[in-house]
């Protein structure tokens, strides 16, 4: 499956997801609700995968993304009433730390549902 595809299969189940709980839940739920509508979908993907951070060739911490789907996509998850820069700047930095070509900023806290499809610029 591209890149393409694969990200609207994914904003599809999220969409279905936000649709069917709207928004005021912690983000816990929403990641628990979007792991059941892709695996319905039939997406493989990992959950809470943890993922070394490196400065200079040298471990300096550990993240843990939301998401990697069919290990091509990055999903990071929002509960929050409005996506700013800081989060998109934070979605592009983990694309570059887990040398990942495109991931998702999704956000389930807004009233109506909010996405940004996030590019690393140095792969593409």
């Amino acid at each position: 499956m591209e890149s393409k595809e694969l990200t609207e299969k994914i904003i599809g189940c999220a969409m279905k997801v936000h649709t069917t709980l709207g928004n005021g839940f912690q983000e816990v739920i929403y990641q628990r609700a979007l792991s059941i509508e892709m695996s319905k979908a039939g997406l493989a993907y990992a959950r809470e995968l943890d993922m070394d951070i490196f400065y200079d060739g040298i471990e300096i911490g550990k993240r843990r993304v939301d998401f990697f789907v069919e290990n091509l996509i990055m999903v990071e998850l929002k509960a929050i009433i409005s996506l700013e820069e800081v989060h998109l700047a934070q979605a592009m930095n983990y694309l570059k730390a887990y040398k990942m070509k495109i991931g998702l900023l999704i956000n389930f806290g807004s009233k109506s549902f909010q996405f940004k499809r996030v590019h690393n610029n140095k792969m593409l």
